[in-house]
């Protein structure tokens, strides 16, 4: 067994119950972020809910699409920004829970990571270069804080399902001498069996905005086959590659048929209903098949606020499922029975 999967195996006392708190720069919000007084009173709220994981989420800028480089700096500066990621990872430890972190890009000109391009040879190299800087501060912060879980990456389609995936192999090797916990990679929910790389992790990481329904007004029991075939894609992967498959993000927002187009995001929407009940039928539909899966190693939900208390950050109807129904759902999940529960890997 891989040293990094027997790390993981005996960290768990069953499956991945676990919520991503943001966000995680401070800059807009002082003194309200992630490692402050206000982010506690949110880890308490996660407990009691049923989590036993969160996920953190530092982000990089990237000017554009076409990858000339990685700034560390998000809205405070790169230090600052990586003490706040120490204490609140020592913050949930405290708290009980393990951690996954996740370092994300953030595209100033409002373009999807997924695309990025550097187009030639010596352009991508130059961005692995850059990216892979980024990628390994975060990786010793990991290392420094003995994060339990570490996603090299999320939703680099273009890298990791490409030609030039070599270069982010290399970077897997990089950061195993790093970091010697467990290593994920959060793959699109499109593109995951694309992607090339997955025999070099140690859990396979999907970002779960899979469709449970092509059509709107689905039924509860469509949204459980649209389930159902998620499992089933779930078997499939973790029987080809020998590995669990983690869903780093799951979510849905809170409007009407969330669960079509779920990966939709609430900024841009104008004059929307709230239906919190949608919400919370999707997410029914989506983990009552996973929970039966043995194979199917947890879930992290997007997300909730550093500060419990900010309204500001979101619409009515976006994700975050704090003080609504979906909670029940969540609650009811995070307690029962996973068939992953005691499996080992």
């Amino acid at each position: 067994m891989n040293a990094a999967v027997a790390t993981l195996v005996l960290a768990l006392a069953g499956g991945i119950r676990g919520m991503t708190v943001g966000p995680i720069e401070n800059g807009y919000h002082p003194g309200v972020g992630v490692g402050s007084p206000a982010y506690d009173r949110t880890l308490v709220e996660t407990k009691a809910l049923g989590a036993r994981w969160i996920a953190l989420t530092p982000f990089g800028r990237v000017a554009d699409l076409s990858g000339t480089g990685v700034d560390r700096t998000f809205e405070v500066p790169f230090e600052e920004n990586r003490n706040a990621v120490r204490r609140a990872v020592t913050m949930a430890h405290a708290r009980g829970f393990q951690v996954m972190l996740v370092p994300h890009l953030w595209v100033e000109s409002g373009g999807w990571r997924a695309l990025i391009d550097p187009k030639t040879d010596a352009g991508w190299e130059r961005w692995a270069r850059s990216y892979g800087d980024f990628a390994k501060a975060w990786a010793r912060v990991a290392e420094e804080t003995q994060v339990e879980l570490f996603s090299a990456g999320v939703e680099l389609r273009s890298w990791v399902t490409t030609p030039r995936a070599p270069l982010f192999s290399a970077l897997l090797r990089e950061l195993r001498a790093l970091y010697h916990g467990s290593l994920t990679y959060a793959a699109n929910w499109d593109d995951v069996e694309e992607t090339v790389i997955l025999g070099e992790l140690d859990v396979i990481g999907v970002n779960a905005f899979f469709p449970l329904a092509n059509h709107e007004g689905a039924s509860q029991a469509e949204l459980v086959e649209g389930g159902q075939r998620v499992r089933e894609r779930v078997r499939a992967l973790s029987d080809g590659w020998h590995k669990p498959v983690l869903f780093t993000e799951i979510g849905y927002t809170s409007r009407p048929n969330p669960a079509v187009r779920p990966w939709e995001w609430p900024d841009s929407m104008t004059a929307v209903v709230v239906d919190q009940a949608a919400q919370a039928a999707a997410y029914r539909g989506l983990i009552g098949p996973l929970l039966e899966e043995p194979s199917f190693l947890g879930f992290f939900v997007w997300r909730v606020y550093a500060d419990p208390e900010d309204t500001s950050q979101e619409a009515e109807w976006g994700f975050s499922p704090r003080g609504k129904l979906a909670e029940g759902v969540l609650r009811d999940a995070y307690a029962a029975g996973w068939a992953c529960d005691g499996r080992s890997w």
